[in-house]
C-alpha cells in the first residue's frame, strides 16, 4: 500500500506538470523521496501531513502548545481566526520553504487523506477560515518580511509576510515608496492579490497595477516568475485573483520619490453629515479635475458611549496644508479635533491602524454605487435602522465609510498590462461604501451578520434603482457571503478560470484550500 500510495502521488504531479513543462515535474531540491515522505506520517492519523511535513522542514513546523504557534494564532485581527485550532503552523523562512510545503501537501492530494491548508500574510481578512483552517494546516508567511530596493532604486522586493509599516519604514529613510496599504497593520500578500487601494491611487492607480513581477509557488511545489514578459497570464491573474494559483513568496512593486505629506483626523458631530456627503460627491464627481494627491475615507461611527460622528481620514501626498483640493471638508464646523499634520506614511498608516485595534469579533462587508449624494445620505439612513436591532450587542463599534473610486484610479489598469478587477474609467465615478463591525460575544455573530446582510440587500436595491449598482465588490471588504469573482464580470472570471486549470491542473489550491473567494463556485 505504502508502494502504491507514493507512486499514484508521483503519477499525479508528472501528469499535471505537463503543461508547465518539463522541468515541472522535478521535486524542489533537497526533499526526500515521495514515498519516505508519505510513510514518515502515516501511523498519525488526522496529524499525518504535519508529521510529514515536519519530516522535510523540521522546527518550521510549529504544534499546539508551541510558543511560535500560540504567537501565530494570537496576532491575528479577528476572534473568528484567532479561534481556528490547526493540527500545525508553517513558518516558512524562504521560498525554497514554502516550495518544498507545497509539494509535500501536493502529495497527499493522491490520497484518501488530502491535506487542506490555509495561506496567510498578516491575517488581517476578518471571516473564519479566510488564512487559517480548523484542524488543516496553515501557512504563516509571516517571516518572510523583508524590503529590500534593487540597484536602479526603481524596484523594491517585497516578503509576502510584510505589513505595510514593515514596508514604510524600510523606504521612507530612502525617500522612496511604493503604492501600499494604508492601515499599517495590514500584510502586504493579501492586499496585493486582492487589487489594493493606497493612499496613492488616484497617482498611480491600484497597488495590484504596480507589480511588475510576482515570484509564485505553484501546486506541486514548481517557482515561477510572472510579469509582462514571462507568464503573462498568471501576472494578469494574480492582480485581484486572491489565492487561486499559488504562493507568492515575492512582490516586486514600482517605486517612486516621496517623502512625507499631510494627513490624519478629523472629527465632526453627525449634524455636519449632509455637508459631509456634498463635499465627498464633489470630489469624487470632479472628473478631469481631480487632484490625484487628495484621497478621503469619509466614516459614520457609532458606539455605545458616543452615538454617532463622523471622522475623515484625509491625506494630500504633498508636504501642503490644507490644499484646496480639500477645503470643502478641512472648513466644516464644528469639528471635534484635529490630527492633520505633516508626517512619513508609516506615522500616518499607524494611526489608521489604531482604529480597528484586534482582539475583537469583526465584519466587514462592501458593495460600489455611483456617485450621488442623495443615494449615499438615503444608504446612510438604511444603516441607522439597521443598527437598531443590535445596539445593546456587548462591545459594539459600527462603521459605515464612503470612499471614492474615480475614473483617475481606475484610468491606470489598461496602462498597466491590465487587471481582473472589471473596474474601467468608462464606469464613471463610483463610492465605495464599507461596512465595519466589531463586537465580543461569539453569541452575537448571527444577529450582527443578520442585520449586515440586510443593509446591503436594502442598498442595493435603492442603488439598482436609481441606476447607481456597480456589480464590482472589492475582494478585501467582502464579507463571506459575497461574490467578488463574479463581480469581475464574465470575462474576467473566465481568464481566471483558465489560468488556474492551466497552472494548477489538478485543482490543489481550489480544493485543499477553502478559504478566501474560489473560481468555480
Amino acid at each position: 500500500m505504502k508502494f502504491f500510495r507514493a507512486n499514484l502521488a508521483l503519477l499525479v504531479i508528472n501528469i499535471s506538470a505537463t503543461s508547465l513543462g518539463a522541468a515541472a515535474v522535478t521535486p524542489p531540491e533537497g526533499v526526500p523521496a515521495a514515498a519516505d515522505i508519505l510513510n514518515s506520517g502515516k501511523i498519525w492519523g488526522s496529524f499525518a501531513c504535519c508529521v510529514s511535513l515536519s519530516f522535510v522542514l523540521g522546527n518550521k513546523v510549529n504544534y499546539p502548545l508551541g510558543l511560535d504557534y500560540i504567537g501565530s494564532q494570537a496576532s491575528y485581527w479577528s476572534q473568528q481566526e484567532a479561534q481556528l485550532t490547526p493540527n500545525c503552523i508553517v513558518q516558512p523562512e524562504s521560498t525554497s520553504d514554502v516550495a518544498k510545503a507545497i509539494y509535500v501537501l501536493s502529495l497527499f492530494s493522491a490520497t484518501s487523506s488530502p491535506c487542506n491548508f490555509a495561506i496567510r500574510g498578516a491575517g488581517h481578512t476578518p471571516y473564519s477560515g479566510a488564512a487559517n483552517i480548523q484542524s488543516g494546516v496553515t501557512i504563516d508567511m509571516g517571516k518572510m518580511n523583508t524590503v529590500t530596493v534593487n540597484a536602479a532604486k526603481t524596484v523594491a522586493s517585497i516578503g509576502p509576510g510584510a505589513r505595510w509599516v514593515d514596508v514604510y519604514n524600510s523606504l521612507d529613510p530612502l525617500d522612496l515608496m511604493v503604492t501600499g496599504g494604508r492601515s499599517a497593520d495590514v500584510g502586504t500578500g493579501g492586499l496585493i492579490t486582492g487589487g489594493g487601494f493606497s493612499f496613492f491611487g488616484p497617482r498611480y492607480g491600484f497597488v495590484c497595477d504596480n507589480v511588475v513581477n510576482f515570484e509564485v509557488v505553484l501546486a506541486h511545489g514548481q517557482v515561477v516568475n510572472a510579469s509582462a514578459q514571462t507568464n503573462r497570464d498568471l501576472w494578469f491573474a494574480l492582480k485581484g485573483g486572491s489565492n487561486n494559483f499559488g504562493v507568492v513568496t515575492r512582490f516586486d512593486l514600482k517605486t517612486f520619490e516621496q517623502g512625507p505629506f499631510w494627513g490624519g483626523f478629523v472629527f465632526y458631530p453627525l449634524s455636519t453629515k449632509d455637508q459631509q456627503i456634498k463635499a465627498l460627491t464633489e470630489l469624487a464627481g470632479s472628473g478631469a479635475n481631480y487632484d490625484p494627491y487628495a484621497v478621503v475615507i469619509n466614516s459614520y461611527g457609532w458606539t455605545a458611549v458616543s452615538g454617532w460622528a463622523v471622522a475623515n481620514n484625509l491625506e494630500y501626498t504633498k508636504p501642503q496644508t490644507f490644499p484646496p483640493a480639500l477645503a470643502n471638508f478641512t472648513s466644516i464646523q464644528p469639528q471635534f479635533a484635529s490630527t492633520m499634520r505633516i508626517a512619513p506614511i508609516a506615522n500616518l498608516a499607524t494611526e489608521l491602524a489604531l482604529t480597528t485595534p484586534l482582539g475583537s469579533r469583526q465584519l466587514f462587508a462592501t458593495a460600489t454605487y455611483g456617485n450621488s449624494a442623495s443615494l449615499l445620505s438615503q444608504v446612510f439612513d438604511i444603516a441607522d435602522s439597521v443598527l437598531q436591532p443590535i445596539k445593546g450587542v456587548t462591545g459594539l463599534r459600527y462603521s459605515l465609510s464612503y470612499q471614492p473610486v474615480p475614473s483617475i484610479i481606475t484610468s491606470f489598469a489598461s496602462k498597466s498590462g491590465g487587471n481582473p478587477l472589471g473596474l474601467d474609467p468608462s464606469d464613471g465615478n463610483n463610492i465605495l461604501v464599507l461596512l465595519t463591525v466589531s463586537w465580543l460575544l461569539p453569541g452575537d455573530d448571527a444577529a450582527v451578520k443578520t442585520q449586515a446582510q440586510s443593509l446591503f440587500k436594502q442598498a442595493n436595491t435603492l442603488a439598482s434603482g436609481m441606476g447607481l449598482l456597480n456589480d464590482w465588490i472589492y475582494l478585501n471588504y467582502a464579507a463571506e457571503w459575497q461574490d467578488p469573482i463574479n463581480g469581475y464580470g464574465a470575462a474576467n472570471k473566465a481568464k481566471l478560470q483558465a489560468a488556474s486549470k492551466k497552472y494548477d491542473p489538478t485543482q490543489i489550491f481550489q480544493k485543499q484550500v477553502p478559504g478566501g473567494f474560489k473560481l468555480f463556485k
